[in-house]
């Protein structure tokens, strides 16, 4: 037998592939209840949305902290996006349309802060073709390959900051995404893209923005001897915007913080080949990411494996990854590579001239 040293590329790959996905296969014929896939799916949803709802009673009639209501409902959100993963690769309910559907708008609705899961399917998948490129809108929308400071954060933070900050830029890269569509497509490709937040972010985001500046407003205003004078219907409705931060806004923002730089630092950029699996993504388990994994189901841990068996959910990566991180070890996939945070997530050294 062939040691991994003396395999090809692909034949690496194909390695990882045929073990991870026996170990998939063993694991449901060990627990049959895996076999039901779209009750599992449906199941995980409800204990999400219970949990959120549960939650958000609790500290509305006292019985829970602020401080313990924001992490709890974003841990439950984060469930939410693992499972909008597994949806845009039609893992649930893929012969039946309504209830297909249904799941994701209620997972959208979880977790507003993020373009719609319909035009995110078209990104994702392409993605998936390109990632590691400048043609892979997806991940360099959320801060990959850009050169660490506070607009990356910032970038991080908030999607439409991806606008505000680098508009050219943005422009450049949805003209380069929309370049590698079928020709027959880009007209809707573009308009899925510009339609992506609306209805639901645009009101997240209306809804935040107006809390943040109240706010810091009041805070920062009265240092300079002045006086803040919001309009009535702004004083009447902040209580109300105010106890949905709790449960809605400032949830989701912790939640697509810590997804959005675990994933923007696990993918590599700009330096490899797009059907080079290997080198797409690397494994990140440093113990200082854990308050990040825990608001993105263990994202750095997992994710690398969907790369190399797109069509395994998310519960069943989190089952297996032991024997996916041993075999992926062996074939040359880079764990906790934390010089890719000063090589602005390249694969190599930054050439300089």
């Amino acid at each position: 037998m062939s040691t991994s040293s003396e395999m090809t590329d692909q034949q690496r790959i194909s390695k990882v592939r045929t073990v991870v996905t026996q170990a998939g296969e063993d694991l449901r014929n060990r627990y049959p209840i895996l076999k039901h896939q779209n009750f599992i799916g449906t199941s995980i949803l409800g204990f999400a949305w219970i949990g959120m709802i549960l939650c958000a009673l609790a500290y509305a009639y006292g019985y829970l902290s602020v401080w313990l209501t924001i992490p709890l409902i974003a841990i439950f959100a984060s469930l939410t996006h693992e499972l909008e993963h597994d949806l845009i690769h039609y893992m649930y309910f893929k012969k039946t349309p309504w209830a297909h559907h249904l799941m994701l708008a209620l997972v959208w609705l979880a977790r507003p802060n993020t373009i719609s899961p319909w035009a995110r399917r078209r990104l994702h998948l392409h993605h998936h073709k390109y990632s590691g490129t400048e043609h892979d809108l997806e991940e360099r929308g959320i801060s990959n390959g850009m050169p660490w400071g506070i607009r990356r954060i910032l970038i991080i933070s908030d999607q439409l900051m991806s606008v505000y900050l680098r508009p050219f830029q943005m422009f450049k890269m949805i003209h380069l995404f929309l370049e590698k569509q079928p020709e027959k497509e880009r007209k809707i490709a573009m308009i899925s893209q510009l339609l992506g937040f609306v209805p639901l972010s645009i009101l997240y985001y209306g809804l935040f923005y107006l809390f943040v500046v109240f706010h810091v407003s009041n805070a920062i205003v009265p240092l300079f001897g002045y006086e803040m004078r919001w309009s009535q219907v702004v004083i009447e409705a902040m209580p109300i915007i105010n106890f949905i931060a709790v449960i809605w806004l400032i949830p989701n923002f912790i939640r697509s913080f810590s997804l959005q730089f675990v994933s923007s630092n696990m993918h590599y950029y700009g330096d490899i080949d797009p059907r080079d699996v290997i080198k797409q993504t690397q494994v990140l388990t440093p113990w200082w990411m854990m308050p990040f994994q825990l608001f993105c189901c263990n994202f750095g841990a997992t994710h690398a494996i969907h790369h190399f068996v797109v069509k395994e959910p998310f519960y069943i990566r989190q089952m297996t990854s032991k024997t996916a991180h041993k075999v992926m070890k062996e074939v040359g996939v880079r764990f906790n590579d934390l010089g890719s945070f000063k090589r602005l997530n390249r694969w190599n050294d930054i050439q300089t001239k």
